[in-house]
């Protein structure tokens, strides 16, 4: 399983971190910042997905009049991390 940290922008989280195992599963997200029952919520909601569902279906949520949003933030974070290891293949 491999560690990955994001630092998130337009929100009131600052870093997400998360772990993507071998199958493309999801595991142990955790927010630094931001609404605390709502992050942690999304947390144990995503839990063992896998990472393209989980992008699927919270990219573009948006929190009151930003563009982006917590849910938003680790999508973003889990497209970056896929593509960087497509790339690297």
């Amino acid at each position: 399983m491999k560690q990955y940290t994001y630092e998130t922008w337009g929100t009131c989280s600052k870093f997400i971190n998360f772990e993507i195992d071998e199958d493309g599963r999801l595991h142990n997200v955790q927010f630094l910042g931001g609404c605390d029952g709502n992050t942690k919520g999304v947390g144990l909601l995503v839990e063992g997905m896998y990472a393209e569902d989980v992008i699927k279906k919270l990219r573009g949520v948006t929190c009151g009049y930003k563009r982006t949003s917590c849910p938003d933030q680790l999508a973003q974070a889990l497209e970056k991390e896929l593509h960087k290891n497509q790339s690297a293949l």
